[in-house]
């Protein structure tokens, strides 16, 4: 793990778009290279709205704070900017494309992350298509089907983590993949993602979610508590199994700047 933050949050404060709705409410994060770093917290915390924020979603405004991604300004980047540079969003409610193929969506996909001027070459693409939907133990059809397209939810996340497989990001943003899963379909999605944890060793994760069972199959190094727009608590994956023990109400009482806001 590097010493240098690849992604640095500060004072990172946001709303909804033309609303005077804040959600997030000073922000401050540090996520290393190859760190896996954990967010959890109740119900209009303001977790999804961070990984929101974070992609670019032109439904939040910025209003105070920056974030800076391997020393660039994030939010002078627009979302397809941020994606290219190497930021990976996979939504809690991934959203249907009916007439598009999961091959040809993955594909258009990859071709934009390349060099500008560079074609993508077909037959590699299919290549290793095939290899990550074996690595996550899809089938070969699964490739065929319109994307989303009357998915369940185990089809949908894997869909998820197999675009992040093919897009190979440096940051890779979870929103509550562990949503909606059964234990296989949470083992095979956690799998898949400690393999290209292990490709890639300085691939960071954010993950975002509300239990702690996500958390026995992926092992953070950092588990935050954000409670009000606030990251208010911040330690080891010990943070997550007191969370689970005791519950929020708990931590948002003990804490000054929580509990006032």
């Amino acid at each position: 793990m590097s010493d240098a933050p690849i992604l640095k949050i500060e004072g990172l404060e946001a709303r909804v778009a033309e609303e005077d709705l804040d959600i997030l409410r000073g922000v401050n994060l540090d996520i290393g290279k190859g760190e896996i770093h954990a967010i959890m917290g109740p119900n209009g915390s303001g977790k999804s709205t961070l990984a929101k924020v974070l992609a670019g979603h032109p439904g939040y405004e910025v209003t105070s704070g920056s974030v800076t991604f391997e020393g660039q300004d994030l939010l002078e980047m627009e979302a397809d900017e941020r994606s290219r540079a190497g930021i990976f969003l996979a939504f809690q409610y991934p959203v249907e494309i009916p007439g598009v193929s999961i091959a040809n969506f993955l594909r258009t996909a990859v071709q934009a992350h390349l060099p500008e001027g560079e074609e993508l070459d077909i037959f590699e693409f299919s290549e290793q298509l095939q290899e990550r939907m074996e690595m996550l133990d899809m089938d070969l059809s699964f490739a065929e089907r319109h994307v989303n397209d009357g998915f369940s939810g185990g089809e949908k996340k894997r869909n998820e983590i197999l675009q992040m497989a093919m897009l190979r990001p440096k940051l890779a943003i979870m929103d509550e993949t562990d949503s909606g899963l059964d234990i296989d379909a949470l083992k095979i999605v956690a799998h898949g993602v400690n393999r290209l944890m292990e490709e890639n060793p300085e691939m960071s994760v954010l993950l975002i979610t509300h239990y702690q069972r996500l958390l026995n199959y992926i092992k953070p190094h950092f588990v935050h508590v954000m409670i009000d727009g606030r990251i208010v608590r911040s330690g080891g994956p010990e943070v997550a199994l007191e969370l689970e023990a005791e519950g929020y109400k708990d931590w948002k009482e003990s804490d000054p700047a929580a509990a006032g806001a």
